[in-house]
């Protein structure tokens, strides 16, 4: 019986997804007579819960003829994919020295890192783009790979997963010869796995629907990824724009499937050592 009243909320949160499938299997002529007058305010729109002839042919047309899809497609995955590696190769080592090494200022330095994690891009937009200005790194990938690859989230995130590693392991380690890189590598990378996959989760849904970083760094359309592709669409092919949100969503919600499991780990891992 509870699980039937959990039935509104997925239906909420699955109802749109729904619609963008349905849209993108539509015919552009059956929607723009159902969602087109909500975009000219010629009528009043209908939602398509089930197109009266499912045809994929907006969908082979985005895949096989639509070579700006395909660009800023590839765009995206050369702006996500070192942001989430860089955030790993540099974020894992800061984040296991603020959770077990004791070193003059360390309090410091973590509400540091904490005051930074809470300050919104607007308030730190100007600082980077006059740095990435002054490097000559602005209308490049590394404008927007660079400050990704040293956000401290991450490290927030994989912090609380080390916190969780028990203190008798590595004190175990140290006695019979462990440095501090061995018990890193050997034992909290291992038992902080979660906290660490957690991170590069949330990193890479965080980089992957990146809207703001892209539209104020990069000016040149050819570098743009596909959050501004899709700004960029008009309503003259509605099926063509449901497609191509269809396929941006899909890498997302596939990896979110794959790291749920991890995120919960990584977050009660936190939480319960806090």
């Amino acid at each position: 019986m509870k699980k039937w009243l959990l039935l509104p909320f997925a239906l909420l949160v699955w109802g749109p997804i729904w619609l963008l499938f349905a849209g993108a299997i539509t015919g552009e002529a059956e929607l723009q007579a159902t969602l087109g007058p909500a975009l000219t305010n010629s009528g009043q729109a209908r939602l398509v819960l089930l197109p009266s002839w499912p045809t994929l042919q907006t969908m082979l047309e985005l895949l096989l003829d639509t070579p700006e899809y395909f660009v800023t497609y590839w765009n995206t995955c050369a702006q996500v994919l070192p942001q989430v590696a860089g955030q790993c190769l540099v974020g894992a080592p800061a984040a296991w020295a603020l959770s077990r090494l004791v070193f003059p200022g360390r309090r410091a330095v973590r509400s540091l890192y904490i005051v930074l994690m809470l300050l919104p891009f607007q308030v730190t937009m100007v600082p980077s783009y006059l740095t990435l200005h002054a490097l000559g790194l602005l209308d490049t990938f590394c404008a927007v790979i660079l400050p990704g690859v040293f956000s401290t989230f991450p490290v927030f995130l994989m912090q609380r997963g080390f916190d969780a590693v028990p203190k008798s392991l590595l004190e175990a380690a140290a006695i019979d010869g462990a440095g501090l890189w061995q018990q890193f590598f050997r034992i909290g990378l291992p038992v902080g796995l979660p906290g660490v996959l957690a991170a590069m989760t949330i990193g890479f849904l965080d980089a992957w629907n990146a809207l703001e970083q892209p539209m104020t760094f990069l000016k040149t359309p050819s570098l743009w990824p596909l959050s501004l592709y899709l700004t960029n669409t008009n309503g003259s092919n509605l099926a063509l724009t449901m497609a191509a949100s269809l396929v941006m969503l899909l890498p997302a919600v596939l990896l979110f499937s794959f790291g749920q499991k991890y995120l919960e780990q990584g977050i009660l891992a936190g939480a319960v050592k806090g």
